[in-house]
């Protein structure tokens, strides 16, 4: 699969693919033509990635996220360094569900309030003429 087919089914630019693959996090076959040749398996794991960055990770900590499989099977890393990633990620993934929950309950007070506003106004629309 090449970089334009793999950005058309993820939404991730070709110069994103080349990024991600430059910073270890994806690996490709080359071609006789020096092209790219991606697995079919990278589609998923580009979406991983996203995800990931779009959580806030850097790419140094989802590297090592996707290279440690958190059941505990990476056989290349150190049990030592797979504890520390995945106490790290576990730590940003409860700050992350904080946020989110705050904003929700944010969002969930500006419900109420408009809500409140409309009926207000439904009450009064007679009044407006």
């Amino acid at each position: 699969m090449k970089i334009s087919q793999i950005a058309k089914l993820t939404g991730a630019s070709a110069r994103s693919v080349r990024y991600y693959e430059k910073k270890g996090l994806l690996t490709a076959a080359r071609q006789d033509n020096n092209y790219r040749e991606f697995d079919e398996s990278i589609v998923d794991l580009v979406s991983t990635i996203q995800m990931y960055l779009g959580l806030g990770l850097t790419t140094e900590q989802i590297k090592a996220v996707i290279h440690c499989d958190l059941s505990g099977k990476d056989e290349s890393a150190p049990s030592s360094k797979k504890d520390e990633y995945c106490a790290e990620l576990l730590q940003h993934y409860e700050a992350k569900l904080h946020e989110v929950n705050e904003q929700k309950k944010a969002i969930e007070e500006v419900q109420q309030r408009l809500e409140k506003q409309i009926k207000t106004m439904k009450e009064n629309r007679d009044k407006w003429v």
